[in-house]
């Protein structure tokens, strides 16, 4: 049954795959809510639209990117 409201998001939107845009020497966008589970098990979430997730691990705010790898070292 195509329109089935079980095929919904809790929003009352149909389920789309996420996006995720890649940049060179830069964050994964990633079109949100999302949840992150970290490697020790942790999980971290983001209700925003659009979040950019921290692919050099220099965020102080990792796994969301904070542009520190636009610093040079």
């Amino acid at each position: 049954m195509p329109n089935d409201p079980a095929d919904s998001a809790a929003d009352g939107s149909a389920e789309r795959p996420r996006r995720i845009t890649v940049r060179r020497r830069g964050p994964l966008l990633v079109e949100g809510p999302v949840e992150v589970e970290l490697e020790d098990g942790t999980t971290v979430s983001s209700d925003r639209f659009r979040v950019a997730l921290c692919t050099c691990r220099r965020s102080r705010r990792y796994p969301w990117c904070d542009t520190s790898h636009r610093r040079k070292g």
